[in-house]
């Protein structure tokens, strides 16, 4: 197995260490993990058992992440490992994410020059517009900490960018490592409320909280909500949901609902239909962009000043309709779209 001594730990006592990557601060003691599955302790050493470890990988359509509004229509290197810091009930990538075996870690390196070559290969193929970078992705890309620090600023060299799709939970020192070269974020904002974060997730909602925000004034961020039935679904889930985005955030910031299907540990029958545009309703009174996912409905961006439609979605194929070079509505001038 590869493994690297971690980042972000100290040493606590009796061959004890403490982690600092996200707000759990698990106390491990010699020869346990803590939380994540990937961060052990060998003789008081803190190591990374998932450093240049694939789960997965491959070429995705950015919208897929979900980004709607950076990038669109560019496809992105996504690359996924082992671990995760919460212990969602209705996970949907539990087995990387929680289930995973000692031999999964040990059979799956990769090398750096292995992901830059696979950039430097399809940034040629594609150009530079139509292939963005690399997501950090499938799990929770955080608790690889180790090997995201060595690659990112690799990626920035190459003129490409780098993408998170996380649930957010993370300490703010390592969240200022990861921003020095992290252009774009999907953070799962899984809920309103604390209970809900700790029931079902395993953790708490203010770190999250605290994470969006931060994101929102350096990278470029997308906001995903799994709705699930009788858990984060009433309309006072929607309206909390709805005022905290648009105070904390603002009324730009893309937000993505998602249909939630029985998965895992959890077995509530998927979310109604009729949920999803209740939701979408509410959300919109103060949100310009706000989209359903999981429901094969049209995804398509209007200018929320002239109501022009900007860009056409068809599933994963995306058409510019009336957007010029810097994102801005072609028939009214409104920008519509950080980064092209």
């Amino acid at each position: 197995m590869k493994t690297k001594i971690a980042d972000f730990w100290h040493e606590k006592d009796a061959l004890s260490v403490q982690c600092e990557l996200c707000p759990h601060n698990c106390i491990i003691k010699n020869g346990l993990k803590g939380i994540c599955g990937v961060r052990e302790n060998r003789n008081g050493t803190l190591f990374a058992l998932n450093y240049f470890v694939a789960s997965s990988s491959g070429i995705d359509p950015i919208e897929k992440k979900p980004l709607y509004h950076f990038y669109p229509g560019s496809s992105i290197l996504s690359l996924g490992s082992f671990g995760c810091n919460f212990s969602c009930k209705f996970c949907q990538n539990y087995t990387i994410s929680k289930e995973f075996s000692a031999l999964r870690l040990e059979t799956s390196n990769f090398t750096k020059k292995e992901i830059i070559d696979l950039l430097v290969k399809h940034s040629k193929q594609n150009n530079l517009f139509a292939f963005s970078g690399l997501a950090y992705t499938y799990n929770e890309p955080t608790v690889s900490a180790e090997t995201i620090l060595e690659l990112g600023p690799a990626v920035h060299a190459l003129g490409l960018k780098n993408v998170f799709v996380t649930n957010g939970f993370i300490n703010p020192g390592p969240l200022d490592k990861f921003l020095t070269f992290a252009d774009a974020f999907n953070i799962d904002l899984k809920a309103i409320t604390d209970d809900f974060y700790r029931k079902q997730c395993g953790g708490k909602i203010h770190p999250v909280l605290e994470t969006i925000k931060t994101v929102s004034k350096i990278a470029h961020l997308e906001l995903t909500t799994l709705v699930i039935p009788t858990l984060n679904d009433s309309t006072d889930d929607f309206i909390k949901l709805r005022d905290w985005i648009a105070d904390e955030v603002g009324e730009n910031v893309p937000v993505h609902l998602s249909r939630y299907y029985p998965m895992y540990k959890l077995s509530i029958p998927p979310t109604p239909v009729e949920t999803l545009y209740k939701a979408r309703d509410i959300l919109k009174e103060k949100i310009n962009y706000v989209y359903i996912g999981n429901i094969g409905e049209e995804q398509n961006t209007y200018c929320p000043k002239c109501g022009e439609m900007v860009i056409e979605r068809t599933g994963y194929s995306t058409r510019i309709i009336t957007l010029n070079k810097d994102g801005e509505c072609s028939k009214c001038g409104n920008r519509v779209i950080g980064d092209r």
